[in-house]
């Protein structure tokens, strides 16, 4: 056991650094995998160089592969100011690493009919929304203050492993006064289980990623951002065997100079400490 020991609202807590629990979604490339906004399947295929090929089966010496795959769209995946904005940066340089105090949290999304909040102008009645009703009943159960917060959404079941999010509105996606409650509750870094905190076609206003990261309509300058060191990280997977509380999060992810990565978000589950 690695353990862990910190202090929260003036009692100690540990974790086990050993046993992390992780929320990502596994990409097989030979298999079924999720994918969102149409974008090609993730694909790996042995290199070849002349005669000499890269896969073992095939007579290689070794196994050494091409791997191809759009992080926004075919899995878990972590971004930052640089998906909307004209300036490069590069989620290498927003998120340094390192453990964040997080809550998870469950939330069931509401029909776009019974909320008042604002959302995509061109959204229809029947469509789901996470509502700042919604979210703030969620955060209501684990009060306190976290830098980061891990939303599952119901239903809750195997599909998202697999699914395809395909047309409009494919997802819940997030109200502008949901998005207004992270900024308000100081969330950094976000995340959800779902392929977008917006709706797949919304004429490109992204209006919860605009809200959180501070940048106001219609900038593209990353320069304009109040919120720029902030995180949201789509398309997560938060088994039914987790359980909502308080838990130490650690983003993963490949050293890309890129607007955002493949993540592999990992929990470790506080207690408290005797």
């Amino acid at each position: 056991m690695t353990e862990v020991v910190l202090e929260r609202d003036g009692r100690r807590f540990c974790a086990d650094l050993g046993d992390p629990l992780s929320i990502a979604i596994p990409i097989d490339f030979d298999g079924a995998q999720p994918n969102h906004f149409g974008a090609p399947r993730a694909h790996a295929a042995a290199l070849t160089q002349g005669r000499w090929i890269g896969e073992v089966l095939a007579g290689g010496s070794v196994n050494c592969v091409t791997v191809s795959m759009v992080p926004h769209c075919n899995g878990t995946h972590t971004e930052c100011v640089g998906h909307i904005t004209e300036d490069r940066v590069a989620i290498h340089d927003v998120l340094r690493g390192g453990l964040q105090l997080a809550r998870v949290v469950t939330v069931t999304p509401q029909r776009r009919s019974e909320t008042s909040d604002q959302v995509d102008p061109s959204a229809d009645a029947d469509e789901w929304v996470i509502t700042a009703q919604a979210l703030g009943l969620a955060l209501e159960r684990w009060p306190g203050r976290s830098t980061a917060l891990v939303v599952r959404t119901l239903p809750n079941d195997l599909e998202k492993l697999n699914k395809r999010y395909d047309g409009p509105a494919p997802a819940p996606y997030w109200s502008s006064e949901a998005a207004e409650r992270l900024v308000l509750d100081d969330i950094e870094h976000v995340v959800t289980d779902l392929p977008s905190l917006d709706r797949a076609h919304d004429a490109g206003r992204l209006l919860a990623h605009r809200i959180f990261w501070g940048l106001d309509a219609p900038s593209r300058r990353a320069g304009d951002a109040r919120r720029a060191h902030c995180t949201i990280t789509e398309l997560a997977w938060i088994a039914p065997t987790i359980r909502d509380g308080w838990y130490l999060l650690d983003l993963q992810m490949p050293a890309f100079i890129s607007d955002a990565a493949p993540c592999r978000p990992l929990l470790y589950p506080l207690r408290p400490h005797d």
